[in-house]
């Protein structure tokens, strides 16, 4: 049977904070390699802070933000850490970064984007439109933001109402 530790890199990132958030990111990627996990997932949007709304206007906020994620890839030698931020491929996506081994390899973008009561993403993202299978260490997983998960799940049920 194999076996993958996962720890939660459970931080409260600072909207429009990159440098602090990032440097809590390593911190936890350096305690989760410590703990013996192979793998360590961080909250959605963790680099820039949640929602950053009108600082995605700002191409400085966007290039910082994607540097820092740079960083963080070579931060993660020795293990895989999953890590939310702002990629930009002509337009905002709201996305997950997969960093093995010092190396960026894998970019998820959020599917479901929630537009109803305080949640505004449709006014700044576009939505990604495939998902992402990783296969570490024997074990395959999914990669999901958010609703993705609770609305993939659902759909497996004709009964369920979303």
């Amino acid at each position: 049977m194999t076996r993958l530790r996962i720890a939660l890199g459970q931080i409260n990132p600072t909207v429009g904070d990159i440098g602090g958030n990032a440097a809590r990111i390593a911190e936890r990627m350096a305690a989760a390699r410590d703990g013996g996990a192979a793998v360590v997932a961080f909250p959605e949007l963790a680099v820039t802070g949640y929602p950053p709304e009108d600082l995605l206007l700002n191409p400085r906020f966007i290039e910082s933000n994607l540097a820092a994620v740079r960083e963080l890839a070579a931060a993660s030698r020795g293990l895989t850490a999953v890590v939310g931020f702002v990629d930009w491929r002509e337009e905002p996506y709201n996305a997950a970064a997969v960093l093995h081994d010092g190396e960026w390899v894998a970019t998820y973008h959020k599917v479901y984007l929630p537009n109803y009561g305080v949640f505004d993403e449709e006014r700044y993202f576009l939505a990604g439109d495939s998902a992402l299978l990783l296969r570490l260490g024997g074990v395959s997983a999914g990669v999901s933001i958010c609703e993705d998960a609770v609305l993939e799940a659902m759909s497996d049920h004709p009964e369920a109402k979303y």
